[in-house]
């Protein structure tokens, strides 16, 4: 069955010199504009292509993959806005559209929005909503402490930037734990810090405890090999310089190489660490 808004796998009825027709089942022929080689296609064989509806309430299908689909949420540009609604890049030749209806605040063209897509029931057309509330899970959260997470960071606020955490939860990172740039719409893992009273999450971007540790001492050992066997960098240098050569907090960093001079593999000087021997 035909998935509108997904990625499907679909069998070459025909070709033509303006494109394919594509068996839809129950939908009947899906056109996928374009020309392409004989050599490649030939009817009965099979295709990975999006399917999607386009203005003219045409269902239709790309072998462009975009930046999401139905179900998922994705930051994306605003290329147009209209008294409708905003017009949105999504990676294919027809722009998402978010009505005014779904936009938490007014949509400004050339800026980037987190936005929801979904299938539009009563048009069946491919929706784009930055009223994100809407689509996140009710249920409380069911994560553990420490467990790795995909985060989708969608706002700025006075304490850090909130992220949406596997497509389901809301949770908020920290600003005195962020050691890198973050913008509206930047996928990354993190991890859960804790689940609070009030059922909300608190965020971080470096794991913590040994397996943490570990993860960065290899980093860190890598680094120095790489760079001559010494580093201008101690337990003493800015959290940003720290972060900008090993992606770590300066907390993670410091048990890092606490861990790893125990063990006798660095030497920690006044002006940098080094490799031990």
């Amino acid at each position: 069955m035909v998935q509108i808004g997904k990625i499907n796998r679909l069998s070459i009825k025909g070709m033509q010199s303006y494109g394919m027709h594509l068996d839809g089942g129950e939908w009947g022929d899906i056109l996928l504009k374009g020309t392409y080689d004989a050599w490649k296609y030939r009817p009965g064989n099979t295709i990975d292509v999006f399917v999607y509806v386009d203005r003219e309430q045409r269902l239709l299908a790309t072998i462009q993959n975009p930046s999401a689909t139905v179900g998922e949420f994705a930051g994306l540009r605003v290329v147009t806005s209209t008294t409708a609604g905003a017009f949105m890049d999504w990676g294919i030749e027809n722009d998402l559209f978010v009505p005014k209806s779904e936009q938490q605040e007014n949509m400004r063209e050339g800026r980037t929005y987190v936005v929801f897509i979904f299938l539009n029931e009563k048009t069946n057309r491919i929706t784009g909503s930055s009223k994100l509330h809407k689509f996140l899970n009710l249920q409380p959260p069911q994560f553990k402490e420490g467990e790795e997470v995909e985060l989708t960071v969608y706002a700025e606020t006075d304490l850090g930037y909130s992220a949406i955490v596997d497509s389901s939860h809301t949770g908020m990172i920290y600003k005195n734990e962020i050691f890198q740039k973050l913008v509206p719409g930047q996928r990354l893992q993190g991890y859960v810090k804790k689940i609070r009273e009030d059922l909300k999450i608190d965020l971080r971007l470096q794991q913590t405890g040994f397996q943490g540790v570990d993860d960065i001492s290899q980093v860190i050992l890598d680094t120095l090999k790489n760079s001559g066997g010494m580093v201008a960098i101690t337990d003493k240098s800015p959290p940003e310089e720290i972060y900008a050569l090993f992606g770590v907090s300066k907390k993670v960093f410091k048990k890092a190489i606490g861990a790893l001079y125990k063990k006798r593999l660095i030497v920690i000087d006044t002006d940098g660490i080094r490799l031990a021997g």
